[in-house]
């Protein structure tokens, strides 16, 4: 005891005192492991505190995030969001409310599901439901065949990478069906959650080289943002070509031979997207079009990317739509080795079911030791949604004539989309109306791109505020009438233009209510900012 006090009284001593101690004692080794245990420990906190630093900022950070954007939720997304909370807590504004157009989100917009579709996946997630007789038996059989390819018979349980087998041929055959008997390989087909997943999928099998043999991506301008901010987060080179919007948003073959032959100096052009129906541009490619566009992949070597998830989306009289695979396959042998890949989701059409989270991507003349590679990549991410999968099954097999759900669920179908195409007139003729607007008419999927031709004024004013001019007037908008729309700089557009994207989703009497808020607004913007 008295060696272990004298320690205490000792411990912080220099190592020349500690040693004297020592020899003046007969220490047993475990008192001298104890003593220099206790030394180390004082040591240690005579030492000053290294600072920690933090280990990962966005300066150091994976740059290609940094660099992506995606106008759809961006900033003035985020200030609806604000002030919807401020309206709630009483704030007093020049609106009653918020009206979100900024997304394709029908469900959110007011859209109610599908009974059918429901009635699936509720049996899918609750077996025991089946014994009950309030359910059609085509929900239940469908039900049925859906557990029948989970492992277990449990949605809960994962399915392949490439998705549930029966979906897949399911999926096939809708596809034999809308191509008119063109066949189809569910071996062609994987499953994903939301044709966005397929699309990144893809994508990232396309993207090699490095300097001036780096993979460059052909992107319409307008474009989804998906696409710049996907090929920023790989690091492919974005090559845009710009639609045509005096011919409706057309695709010019010498536009698309114009961004080519520019971007052959610096990178390596690899393939073309296509969104057809468009988005956010709303038209819908005559098959003249797409066989033209056809042609030009197969001359320059590129892989063709079918956007065509607005494919019930065609409202037009005279429009329809025409799949590239189809087309692909009436021009003959020729093109018979043309690359394609088309997506399809549930989160568009007529069932507006985008929190499910379910999609298909079809590959065409895809080289099956690619193809392999593909479906390698994908399992890592083990595999999609599984209620996703079971809705896309829905949409691919739907109650047929003579079953006891057909006549419903057409009636919902034909409900939806005849409302659509309602909204649709209204936003471009109410649009065209306005002294300052043009629009083009909004022939199919869920949106409007207006130009508005804003004065010189409010130009340098946006300028100085640091702002592109279009994503000022939304925000005027937003502020002053609250609506939510997304900038035309959001989506790309030739320069000196300025357009804005409104979904056509809310209902037609909050349509009209926004259509009258814009000319509102757009009168007074004009008078306010007048050269």
């Amino acid at each position: 005891m008295q060696c272990l006090n004298l320690a205490r009284t000792h411990i912080i001593s220099r190592r020349s005192a500690v040693d004297s101690i020592l020899r003046s004692y007969s220490w047993s080794s475990r008192s001298r492991k104890f003593l220099g245990i206790m030394e180390n420990c004082a040591s240690e906190q005579r030492q000053p505190r290294r600072k920690y630093e933090t280990v990962l900022t966005v300066e150091n950070m994976n740059p290609h995030i940094v660099k992506m954007e995606y106008a759809v939720r961006g900033p003035i997304v985020q200030r609806a969001i604000a002030l919807e909370k401020e309206l709630i807590q009483g704030a007093k504004k020049p609106f009653k409310d918020v009206i979100r157009c900024n997304i394709g989100d029908a469900h959110a917009m007011g859209q109610k599901p599908l009974t059918f579709l429901r009635q699936v996946i509720a049996l899918c997630a609750y077996p025991a439901l089946l014994n009950e007789s309030n359910f059609p038996e085509d929900a239940k059989d469908r039900a049925r065949r859906i557990l029948s390819g989970c492992k277990n018979g449990s949605i809960g349980s994962y399915s392949e990478s490439t998705g549930i087998d029966v979906i897949r041929g399911d999926a096939a055959k809708y596809i034999e069906r809308r191509d008119g008997g063109i066949p189809s390989n569910q071996a062609d087909i994987m499953l994903c959650a939301g044709a966005s997943e397929g699309i990144r999928a893809v994508l990232k099998l396309l993207t090699a080289g490095e300097g001036k043999t780096r993979s460059g991506i052909m992107i319409p301008i307008p474009q989804y943002p998906l696409y710049s901010a996907t090929i920023a987060e790989i690091d492919a080179i974005p090559v845009s070509y710009y639609m045509h919007e005096e011919s409706g948003w057309s695709l010019q073959i010498p536009e698309l031979k114009r961004a080519i032959d520019e971007a052959r100096k610096h990178c390596k052009p690899v393939a073309m997207v296509v969104i057809n129906p468009g988005n956010p541009t709303g038209q819908v490619l005559s098959r003249q079009n797409i066989e033209d566009v056809i042609r030009f992949c197969h001359k320059e070597d590129l892989f063709l990317m079918a956007d065509e998830v607005y494919q019930d989306n065609v409202y037009a009289e005279g429009s329809q739509f025409h799949s590239f695979k189809k087309v692909l396959r009436e021009l003959g042998d020729e093109f018979s080795n043309q690359e394609l890949a088309s997506f399809h989701s549930t989160s568009k059409g007529y069932m507006g079911e985008c929190g499910q989270r379910g999609g298909y991507a079809e590959l065409v003349n895809v080289d099956k030791g690619v193809q392999a590679m593909l479906y390698k990549l994908i399992s890592a991410k083990l595999c999609p949604t599984v209620t996703g999968q079971a809705v896309m099954d829905v949409v691919v097999n739907p109650p047929r004539e003579g079953e006891p759900s057909y006549e419903n669920h057409m009636a919902e179908r034909k409900e939806v989309l005849s409302n659509l195409a309602l909204k649709a007139k209204l936003v471009a003729d109410g649009f065209n109306a306005v002294e300052g607007v043009s629009c083009n008419p909004v022939m199919g999927a869920m949106y409007s791109f207006p130009q508005i031709h804003l004065p010189k004024k409010a130009i340098a004013i946006a300028k100085e505020k640091g702002m592109a001019p279009d994503a000022f007037y939304a925000f005027e908008f937003l502020e002053k009438a609250g609506v939510c729309v997304v900038p035309g700089s959001g989506f790309g557009q030739v320069e000196g233009t300025y357009h804005f994207r409104m979904t056509i989703l809310p209902s037609v009497e909050k349509i009209k209510d926004v259509m009258e808020r814009f000319t509102a607004f757009h009168t007074k913007f004009m008078e306010e900012y007048k050269d």
